[in-house]
């Protein structure tokens, strides 16, 4: 038969035991995550203040923040009687499941560290990477954030960015812009290259040097193709593309040329029984 009292009593001993320790190691753990985003705060405002990049601030703000958690996570077990050596004993003996277990979050901080490194990109550049496109606006620990065009905000994991190709549109202080205008195969061609060159050369945000492109591109099934590359700055890029776009279909237009729609000719023949 069991011994109801001793049972009751052992658990009132393990109780008066161990309930202050839990508790105590509770609150620690509680105070310390609180701790912890505080500094991360604090350090995240200091080092906008420093002469650190930009793009370093996020990464070292969550790593600091990472580090205060893991030592108040040691000192709770400590509060709780557990060994701290036993503790980073089992916790390397655990290493390799841990690894097999966080794999991507490994590859992910892994390639944070690369992208920090090499530099592909830094805050504020526009660049189309991992699947998407838009302004760099953090770069983390385990991801990086983007806005895109529209101001719709996109997380994409490091492991995603470091390795695929990256786009990125504002490193160099200049742009080519490429442009494919038809005209018809009954048209002037010299009026139309002519009109062309005018229309980019009349435009104070295309550059001299490198000097505009107009050329007969190809000979197409309904129309015969011209490229129009003018180089302008970075800024300018877009601006520049619609203007110019709406200003050679109204000069082509005045100069006399055509700009033709897709044609195809049907041929039909008769069946004689």
């Amino acid at each position: 038969m069991f011994d109801t009292q001793s049972i009751v009593d052992f658990a009132t001993a393990a109780l008066a035991k161990w309930t202050p320790k839990v508790v105590a190691a509770l609150a620690l753990l509680l105070l310390g995550w609180a701790f912890a985003g505080w500094v991360r705060r604090v350090a995240r405002q200091g080092l906008k203040k420093s002469p650190i990049d930009d793009i370093l601030i996020p990464f070292l703000s969550g790593l600091i923040h990472v580090s205060v958690v893991v030592v108040v996570a040691v000192t709770a077990m400590g509060v709780l009687g557990i060994s701290t050596a036993s503790f980073v004993a089992v916790l390397g003996a655990a290493g390799l499941a841990i690894a097999l277990a966080f794999q991507g979050t490994f590859s992910n901080f892994a390639a944070g560290i690369m992208l920090l490194t090499f530099r592909p990109f830094n805050v504020g550049d526009f660049v189309e990477v991992g699947g998407g496109s838009g302004n760099v606006q953090e770069v983390g620990i385990f991801s990086c954030v983007f806005n895109t065009g529209d101001n719709v905000q996109i997380r994409i994991p490091n492991s995603q960015i470091f390795g695929a190709t990256i786009k990125n549109f504002s490193a160099n202080d200049t742009r080519r812009i490429d442009l494919v205008v038809g005209v018809s195969y009954g048209d002037d061609l010299g009026v139309a290259v002519r009109t062309c060159m005018d229309t980019i050369s009349a435009d104070p945000r295309v550059l001299a040097d490198p000097a505009p492109v107009v050329a007969v591109h190809e000979l197409a099934d309904s129309s015969v193709n011209l490229v129009v590359r003018p180089w302008v700055k970075r800024d300018d890029y877009w601006t520049t593309r619609w203007d110019l776009t709406r200003g050679l279909k109204e000069n082509l237009e005045n100069a006399g040329c055509s700009i033709p729609f897709p044609q195809r000719e049907v041929h039909t023949y008769q069946h004689r029984a």
